[in-house]
């Protein structure tokens, strides 16, 4: 996440006076978090000028692969299993089998072969500076993906294999949006309940008839839920979806999950903030918004 990389910000507060909310430093406990206060607040509580960054030394080396699964679930229960190997990969990302579908579809210059039987794939990448290090993660997670039945993993080996599979991951959303009109939810949970997360979304799709296509970063528990609207009327989609996601929410804060995991809140999002704060933070946070932006001019109605 940017967040974990920002030090410091220059601000331009509501009342034209410019401040810097913290240090350039990789240490700094001094006074209120100000710095991260403002990451994420979406512009409403002041306008960002410059931003102070930690970066860290490029990788020399990556390793990518491909794991398929004959059950979606049994992948998303996967994920947690290679952490507690104490394998961390720098990418570990799910496409269930509908979203590699319309790719594949939507993209006539990505070749890549899926089984009939194949209900989802993990994309997953190990970056570091030494290859053998490296290699034994590899070994380590095909040791965890064969125990939760795993069929061949695909091990990319050049340079344009691997850009093949990534591009087939970041394709996903252009697909399902070429395919349908859809909505997207950024669900977010830890990442042992991404198995009931995923579950819950087709037993709620069921439930209110819409199809959903999920894909999404699984290493760090990040779901895209992409409601498409397909042949649900007009009415439906208006009145009856914003029920069913409703209820789609109270399920991942439910699983010890929140709403957003990187898309923020702004108009689509805002009226679901009741599920994941209570009165006394919604107070809060609404206190914080009028200290910084009294006349409300800042981005006004996207959080509240």
């Amino acid at each position: 996440m940017v967040k974990d990389y920002v030090l410091n910000l220059q601000v331009v507060l509501a009342n034209g006076e410019v401040i810097w909310t913290g240090a350039n430093t990789l240490k700094n406990s001094t006074g209120y978090n100000l710095t991260q206060l403002m990451v994420g607040s979406e512009g409403t509580l002041g306008i960002v000028t410059q931003i102070v960054l930690k970066l860290i030394p490029a990788p020399v080396f990556n390793l990518v692969m491909l794991v398929p699964f004959n059950s979606a679930e049994r992948a998303c229960e996967a994920v947690s299993a290679v952490f507690r190997a104490g394998v961390v990969p720098s990418a570990m990302e799910f496409m269930e089998r509908d979203a590699i579908d319309w790719v594949l579809q939507y993209r006539t210059d990505i070749a890549v072969n899926v089984a009939p039987d194949v209900k989802a794939h993990l994309l997953i990448e190990v970056d570091g500076n030494d290859m053998d290090v490296l290699f034994k993660d590899c070994e380590r997670i095909t040791e965890v993906m064969q125990a939760f039945d795993a069929g061949e993993i695909l091990f990319a080996e050049s340079a344009a294999e691997k850009d093949t599979l990534w591009k087939m991951r970041r394709s996903v959303a252009e697909a399902v949006k070429s395919n349908s009109v859809y909505k997207e939810e950024d669900t977010v949970v830890p990442r042992a309940e991404l198995a009931k997360l995923l579950k819950g979304v087709k037993d709620i799709g069921a439930e209110y008839g819409f199809k959903s296509v999920c894909y999404g970063h699984a290493g760090d528990g990040n779901l895209h839920i992409n409601i498409v609207k397909g042949n649900l009327t007009d009415d439906m989609w208006k009145n009856e979806l914003p029920k069913a996601i409703r209820k789609l929410f109270e399920l991942t804060v439910a699983l010890g999950g929140t709403l957003s995991g990187e898309h923020g809140i702004g108009w689509v999002q805002k009226s679901y903030m009741d599920i994941a704060f209570g009165q006394t933070s919604l107070t809060l946070q609404k206190g914080i918004k009028q200290l910084f932006d009294p006349k409300g001019i800042l981005n006004p109605g996207k959080m509240f």
